[in-house]
Parts: C-alpha cells; sequence; structure tokens
C-alpha cells in the first residue's frame, strides 16, 4: 500500500512521474513518423510500401496491447516492467540504420511496437496508484504536459541533428532518451504506488475484507459505453494517424535535404500546442464535461483535413500542423480519464485502456495503410480528403452515442470513493 501521509513521498513520486513523462516521450512511440520520411528519402521506398511496413508494425502493438493492459493490472513490477520496454524499443530503433529490405526493417518496428505499448497503461496506472482517483484527471494533465514538452525537445534536437549529419541521427537520440527515462521510472518510489487503485478497485482499501474484486475480463463486452467509446477512438485515429506522415513525405518530396528537419518543425509546432490544450483538459475536465472534450478533438481532424489541401507550401503545412496540438493534446489527455470513469471498482482499468488502445491501434494500422493507398491512385488531397470524413463520423457517433459521464473531484477523496459497481456500469 502507498503511503498516503507521507508527503515528501508523494512530492518524490510525482517530480519523477514528470521527468519519466518527459524522456519516455521520445522513447515510447518508437521512430514514429520519422520512419516514413528515413524509408522514403534513404532507402527509396514507395508510399504504399512505406504504408504497408507501418501498418504492420501497428498491428503487432495491436496483439500486444490487451495482454500488456492485463499485465499492468496484475503485476507489482510495473516500474521493471518500464524498463525492459524501453530497453527494448530503443534497440530496435538504434540497430535500423544497419538493415536494409522490407523484412528485416519490418520485423524490428513490429518488437519496437509491441514493446511500446507497456507505457500509456503503466504510467496510467502508475499515476492512479500514486495519486488516486480524485486528482487523476489533474496527474493525467500533468503527464501529458510532461510528455508534449519532452516530445518538442526531443524533435528540436532530432531537427538540428538530422540537419547536420543526417536523417539517421534521430536513432541515436533515442538511446540518449532512454538512459535518462530509465534513471526516472527506477526514481519513482515503489511504496508510493497503491497497486489497488491502480488497478481500480478504489474502494479495496476501505473495505479489504469484503471490499471490491476484480470484475471478469466480460465487462470489457458487457459495458456499452465502453464499446462505443472504443468505436470512436478507433475512428479517431483512422483519421488522425496517417496524416503526420503524409505532411512528412510531401515535405520531403519538395527537398529531400530538409525532409526530416521539417518534420521536425511539425512535430514541435504540434507538441507546443499540446501542452496547454493537455493542462486544459487536467484542469476543467471534471468540471466541462470529458465528452465536451473528445468531441473537440474529434471536430478538429475534418477541418485540418481540409486545411491541407489548400497549399503545399512548407511554411502552410507546418502551420496547419498547429491543430493537431489541439486535437492530440485533448485526446492524449482526455483518453485514460474516460476510460478510468467508466471502470471505477471494476479492477479492470489497466486491461480496459489495453482494449481502448488496442482500438485505437486498429485505425492507426489501417489508417497509414488506406492513406498510401490513396495517394498512389488519387493523390494527396484525395488521401486528407478521405481522412476527414473518418473523422467526421466518428463525430456523428460520439455525439449521438457515447454518454457523458463526469465526477467532479470535490465530491471524491483519495482513497473512499463512492462508485456505481461494476454491474451497475455494465447494464449501463
Amino acid at each position: 500500500m502507498a503511503g498516503w501521509d507521507d508527503g515528501a513521498q508523494l512530492t518524490r513520486a510525482s517530480q519523477a512521474l514528470d521527468a519519466a513523462n518527459f524522456f519516455l516521450a521520445d522513447v515510447r512511440d518508437g521512430l514514429g513518423p520519422y520512419l516514413a520520411v528515413y524509408l522514403l528519402t534513404e532507402q527509396k521506398w514507395d508510399e504504399a510500401s512505406i504504408g504497408v511496413v507501418m501498418s504492420i508494425a501497428t498491428i503487432a502493438g495491436i496483439l500486444a496491447q490487451t495482454p500488456a493492459g492485463a499485465l499492468v493490472d496484475t503485476t507489482r513490477a510495473k516500474r521493471m516492467v518500464m524498463v525492459v520496454a524501453a530497453l527494448i524499443v530503443t534497440a530496435a530503433s538504434v540497430l535500423l540504420p544497419l538493415m536494409s529490405g522490407f523484412w528485416p526493417i519490418t520485423i524490428s518496428q513490429s518488437i519496437a511496437h509491441a514493446a511500446g505499448v507497456i507505457f500509456p497503461p503503466a504510467i496510467a496506472a502508475v499515476s492512479l496508484g500514486v495519486v488516486g482517483p480524485a486528482a487523476f484527471a489533474a496527474r493525467i494533465g500533468r503527464n501529458e504536459s510532461f510528455n508534449h514538452a519532452g516530445n518538442a525537445a526531443a524533435a528540436l534536437i532530432a531537427g538540428a541533428a538530422a540537419y547536420a549529419l543526417g536523417p539517421t541521427a534521430v536513432f541515436y537520440l533515442m538511446a540518449v532518451m532512454a538512459v535518462g527515462s530509465l534513471a526516472s521510472v527506477l526514481a519513482i518510489p515503489e511504496r508510493a504506488i497503491d497497486h489497488d487503485l491502480a488497478r481500480g478497485l478504489h474502494e479495496q482499501r476501505a473495505a479489504p475484507a469484503g471490499g471490491e474484486q476484480p470484475s471478469g475480463l466480460s465487462i470489457l463486452l458487457t459495458c456499452r459505453p465502453l464499446l462505443i467509446f472504443a468505436i470512436c477512438v478507433a475512428l479517431f485515429h483512422l483519421a488522425n494517424a496517417a496524416m503526420l506522415p503524409l505532411v512528412g513525405q510531401k515535405l520531403a518530396l519538395q527537398d529531400e535535404n530538409l525532409g526530416t528537419s521539417l518534420m521536425s518543425a511539425c512535430i514541435v509546432a504540434a507538441q507546443v500546442v499540446m501542452v496547454p490544450m493537455a493542462m486544459l483538459v487536467g484542469a476543467r475536465a471534471d468540471r466541462w464535461g470529458h465528452k465536451r472534450f473528445f468531441l473537440a478533438a474529434l471536430l478538429i481532424l475534418p477541418l485540418r483535413a481540409v486545411l491541407y489541401t489548400f497549399s503545399d507550401a512548407k511554411a502552410w503545412l507546418v502551420g496547419v500542423q498547429l491543430l493537431d496540438g489541439v486535437g492530440a493534446g485533448i485526446f492524449g489527455a482526455i483518453m485514460p480519464v474516460i476510460v478510468a470513469d467508466l471502470m471505477r471498482n471494476t479492477g479492470r482499468f489497466n486491461v480496459a485502456q489495453g482494449a481502448v488502445i488496442t482500438a485505437q491501434s486498429i485505425g492507426a494500422a489501417l489508417s497509414t495503410a488506406l492513406a498510401g493507398l490513396v495517394v498512389v491512385e488519387a493523390g494527396y488531397s484525395a488521401a486528407f480528403l478521405a481522412l476527414g470524413a473518418i473523422a467526421a463520423v466518428g463525430f456523428a457517433v460520439c455525439w449521438w452515442m457515447l454518454p457523458e459521464r463526469r465526477e467532479t473531484a470535490a465530491a471524491s477523496v483519495p482513497n473512499r470513493q463512492t462508485s456505481p459497481s461494476p454491474s451497475a456500469i455494465a447494464a449501463e
């Protein structure tokens, strides 16, 4: 059990979480959009092949996602799980420049994706176990703020390094960030993590003999709001995942020498905006409503897709990318909050996160493949508009079918929180 009265220990845990989110920013997503630029400019792959390899790697993550959430629910070695995953992702990425050919690159990135899926549920679980449900939305907003700040810093360094040393420099930057992430994760005091709270058993502490026990895994299929939310998340990422790689490819085709640096500019532009958006979600989500924030994130995508078609100018494409900061900044902060709300006292918070992120990964995997095929057949503008239309469908589903569930922090306490029973949630 965590030492709830030990203020120094909780302060140390909070600071270590800040640092872990900053350094893991560059590690948790692997090479991300840099992979598309590298394969296009250095390996001379076509857009369809790039989309396929990125989709296969994402599918590997899909297969690992829900088991990863279940592992986080059950293990008390959450810190070591993150350490091992960080080492695997870094090794797979650093070795990439030594590889050539479709299958070696596909396998290495599949391994990286499969290991990387552990970070979102593990960070969210540790955060919930440290601060409790009452402060969870604020802690997630803080997590995302430091994550985006880390992404922005890494992208700035990557852009400068790629300009001076070539596109492969970004691979070695990850190794440096990995060292920082390992030190930060290990700095989180183990005793500060309440592992019952970390899996969503909020009332277990109040009644250890007869309190809530973990629900069966059937809760993932019987909780209707969770299923609807998973569909909306899949549509969000089906629309969103391919947009940045497509922009990177358009920029690289205009100037191969500046492709990676311009991609870094796009990432920095978005990440700078994501920081205040994540802070806004953390501060206002419980008051303004979780669904409203998610709807706003969905609505940004069609607007962004249409604006991309207006011009191929470098400044315009980078400028439109600022909108990605609004949508992704909101989504990253609100997603675990919604899942935690739906899974309160089920003991299945992290496996539910894994299931939702599985839906997210399915959308992302299909997104890059779909966009690559549309680009080959009809061009970049058609691909952007198709992605925007998918986001509009997601907005409609969320608007009409996802119920609003919100709680006020004032009505909650860290260790004793009145919540709907698992059966009530499932029947909703």
